[in-house]
């Protein structure tokens, strides 16, 4: 008895030492999203050891290429420091910009899944309304630097490994005034999913 619950501890503890959410360091897959954008490229690793839900679906939206055309609508700042850029929403391919950011009705919900992860410069993380933890659809956001007060509180579901400088120019970009808009389009002209061996 005491064999079997000692086993039972150790297989516990392995099991929790070896979860991606634990660590700092969680596994990724072997494929990579690719955004071309007006300002450059920017590529971001999935990781589905810690969302996997979220990268799924990223990568289905990516494939029927619902982000090609959309712009990066928003450049967050708290207190004039630089957060975050925000984009995903086909309202700015074609909509007026009041609607942007607002989604489109009977978009796929994806559920939070929040892990111990930071928001540190370069996460890529799930955007959602700001009172519904399972609102998310296909909006995300790009840290600039490190936002603690966003841990625990969006899904993160990716980081950026190439094309920081793409990001930090967007977060840049002048916006209409009283707005965080950027005064030019920041347009995602394609968004494709490839392996990274395939990357070029």
């Amino acid at each position: 008895m005491r064999i079997t619950s000692g086993l039972v501890v150790l297989a516990l503890v392995a099991v929790l030492l070896g979860s991606p959410a634990c660590g700092s360091n969680p596994e990724t897959d072997d494929e990579v999203a690719v955004l071309e954008t007006n300002y450059g490229r920017i590529v971001i690793e999935f990781l589905p050891s810690v969302a996997p839900k979220h990268v799924r679906n990223f990568k289905d939206l990516a494939r029927e290429g619902f982000y090609d055309g959309t712009r990066f609508h928003r450049i967050v700042r708290d207190k004039n420091r630089l957060t975050a850029i925000q984009g995903g929403d086909p309202n700015t391919i074609n909509g007026d910009p009041s609607i942007w950011g607002q989604g489109q009705r009977g978009q796929r919900r994806v559920s939070a899944e929040i892990s111990s992860l930071r928001h540190e410069r370069g996460i890529v993380s799930a955007a959602r309304k700001a009172d519904d933890l399972n609102s998310a659809t296909s909006q995300f956001f790009i840290c600039v630097g490190a936002q603690p007060g966003f841990d625990g509180q969006y899904s993160i579901f990716g980081r950026v490994v190439e094309g920081m400088n793409v990001v930090d120019s967007i977060a840049r970009a002048p916006t209409e005034a009283k707005t965080e808009r950027p005064s030019d389009p920041v347009v995602v002209n394609r968004a494709y999913v490839v392996k990274r061996a395939e990357l070029k």
